[in-house]
């Protein structure tokens, strides 16, 4: 299967893979994951403005359960132990990584950035879960370690730079 391209036989409109790929973000040419955590960011800043940043916290998990399902579903159709259509644990990790920063552009762009470079380089225990993890849990768990990373480094700019 190329990137870009659905399995065969799923179609974007189905439930699963419209999740999975944050609305078709995933199937955009060239690295999915850095535009599945760009497409979620809007999000993040809506759930942030509305509700605080107590609720990126619930909308992370409840994204995160949902990916699981979503993931699962895609992962039927799919020959890839993790595809890269795949973002919505992108998604759920962006949200993890912003939810203890304001709603700001420069809070945000950082928090874009930490949460890349830890997705991508993967320190343990993200690369632990990439490599010996199955099926949703698998595509899933790599992204939240790499959350936490972000958040940690991002949560401490921001008290050193407020206090």
């Amino acid at each position: 299967m190329a990137l870009g391209q659905l399995p065969a036989g799923l179609s974007l409109w189905h439930p699963a893979a419209f999740l999975a790929t944050w609305g078709g973000s995933g199937l955009l040419p060239r690295a999915p994951g850095t535009w599945g955590s760009l497409f979620s960011l809007p999000f993040a800043w809506v759930i942030a403005e509305r509700w605080g940043s107590e609720a990126l916290f619930i909308a992370a998990a409840i994204t995160l359960f949902i990916g699981l399902w979503a993931s699962e579903q895609y992962l039927k159709y799919s020959t890839s132990k993790d595809p890269g259509a795949i973002v919505i644990d992108e998604t759920a990790g962006q949200f993890l990584a912003l939810a203890l920063v304001p709603p700001e552009f420069w809070w945000y762009a950082a928090g874009f950035v930490l949460f890349r470079i830890a997705d991508i380089f993967k320190p343990w225990p993200a690369s632990w879960a990439d490599r010996s993890l199955k099926g949703a849990i698998g595509v899933m768990t790599d992204d939240i370690f790499a959350a936490v990373y972000a958040l940690v480094v991002l949560y401490g700019a921001h008290l050193l730079l407020a206090g």
